[in-house]
Order: structure tokens, then C-alpha cells, then sequence
């Protein structure tokens, strides 16, 4: 079973796995910093989901707010990093539950993006992430997304 999980389901793998190490005590094993390292392995993977949603996002608001300065840079870096992330919710299915709390810490990260790389007034950006998890996750949008560049 631990195995199945561990295929299924990665970053749950590593919570439940660092917690059980905490709990025993072995002649000689490490177990509470071993369990650390376990625990820190799941928080690369919500990091990891974390930064690709900062680009992908920084990026959307980029394609909405300059619609005359659209790229097939801009084009592709929004097809990859939605499929980075859909890869990753398909090895931490568990990771799902926390996708509103994962980009809500990542859109400031994404603003500040938006701020360095263009020149668009911050007072023009909405306070909090203007879309929904569906249409962040969905390849098809922005609805001419897949047109512009064919």
C-alpha cells in the first residue's frame, strides 16, 4: 500500500511518511531529522507548483493588460507552465486541495513580475488573482490563446 501511494500520490506520500518516522524511535536512526527530509521533499513539490504558478499567472495578467505587445514567447511560457503543473498534480494529486492558497501566495510573486517586466502602473492591477483555478488550469484559455500566433 505505502508503495501504491507513494506512485500515487507523492507529496501525501512524504506527509504521511514524515510523520510515522517522527513517531518511532530505532536504535541509531535519525528518525526525526530523517522525517525532516522527508517532510522538506513534499515542500519542494508545493514550491515548486508555487513558482510555476507565479510565471503562468504574471503571464496572464501580461496577455490581458497589453494585448498589442502579445508574443509567441508569451504564447508558449503559458502552454508550458500550465502542463509543468498539471504533471505535478498528476504525481501529488493531494497538492489539489491547497490550489487556492498556492495562488493566492503566488500572486503577488506574479504582480511583482509584471512590475519589473513591463510598464504597466501597479494601481492598474487587481488587488487579488482576477481568475479562477479552472481557467488558470484550462490549456484553451485565454479563448483566442491558441489562435493568435497560428
Amino acid at each position: 500500500m505505502e508503495n501504491g501511494l507513494y506512485k500515487a500520490d507523492f507529496y501525501r506520500w512524504t506527509v504521511e511518511q514524515s510523520e510515522l518516522l517522527r513517531s518511532i524511535e530505532f536504535e541509531g536512526l535519525d528518525a526525526k531529522n530523517l522525517a525532516e527530509e522527508i517532510s522538506s521533499l513534499g515542500r519542494h513539490e508545493r514550491r515548486e507548483l508555487r513558482n510555476h504558478f507565479n510565471v503562468l499567472i504574471g503571464h496572464l495578467l501580461k496577455w490581458y493588460l497589453l494585448p498589442k505587445e502579445h508574443s509567441k514567447l508569451w504564447q508558449v511560457t503559458i502552454d508550458s507552465e500550465r502542463r509543468e503543473i498539471h504533471w505535478i498534480l498528476r504525481d501529488s494529486p493531494s497538492l489539489k486541495d491547497q490550489l487556492k492558497e498556492i495562488i493566492t501566495d503566488s500572486y503577488e510573486a506574479a504582480v511583482y513580475l509584471v512590475i519589473l517586466e513591463t510598464s504597466i502602473d501597479p494601481k492598474e492591477l487587481p488587488k487579488d488573482c482576477p481568475y479562477t483555478v479552472e481557467e488558470i488550469l484550462d490549456l484553451k484559455f485565454p479563448s483566442n490563446i491558441d489562435e493568435e500566433f497560428e
